[in-house]
């Protein structure tokens, strides 16, 4: 938006990292960094999870696919800049969020089950996956079927710092993205 970001060009967007200086009386950035920048819409960037000690990031790339949405599960090496594809599914919708604890899988809100389901893709009917964070694209597992019943998706998945459960919320595919009826656990391990 213009008015977070006025030197930002229109249709462009950029993963940034920086200090917290909690020292004074207000908070301030401190050693402002931009580790990524996307020149247009079809790369729309949002930051997600740190990981591996801190030393990489995934983000979620949005893609402008014409009347329907895509989304793409990406990392970066904050150090190199190297940027990797982990979901390589184009005309999919995966959108990255919790890392597990051992940082080598993170779990993904996900359409890829409208291959075999039908109905529309996009962030709409979608229901939690678990994806290896090896740039194959291929240890894709699916935790959650919601989206199996007409209406309901499950969203916003956060693993546990000990990897034993994960809580997410429960929603329907016709509400706007993070409007949830419920916060349910998924365990792994009891």
């Amino acid at each position: 938006l213009p008015a977070q970001a006025p030197d930002l060009a229109p249709g462009t967007s950029r993963l940034m990292i920086a200090d917290l200086d909690l020292s004074g009386r207000t908070p301030r950035l401190m050693n402002k960094k931009t580790v990524y920048q996307s020149k247009d819409r079809n790369c729309v960037l949002e930051a997600q999870d740190f990981y591996d000690n801190d030393r990489k990031m995934t983000f979620t790339c949005y893609e402008e696919m014409g009347p329907h949405e895509g989304a793409s599960v990406m990392g970066i090496d904050l150090a190199t800049g190297e940027v990797t594809n982990f979901s390589k599914a184009p005309g999919t919708y995966n959108e990255p969020e919790g890392i597990f604890p051992d940082g080598l899988y993170t779990t993904v809100e996900g359409d890829r089950q409208c291959e075999w389901l039908g109905g529309e893709r996009g962030h709409g009917n979608i229901d939690i996956w678990k994806l290896r964070l090896d740039g194959s694209g291929k240890d894709f597992t699916r935790l959650t079927h919601f989206n199996d019943y007409e209406g309901g998706k499950a969203s916003n998945p956060v693993v546990s710092t000990d990897g034993r459960f994960m809580a997410f919320q429960v929603g329907r595919t016709g509400d706007p993205a993070g409007v949830g009826y419920g916060v349910l656990l998924y365990w792994f391990k009891k």
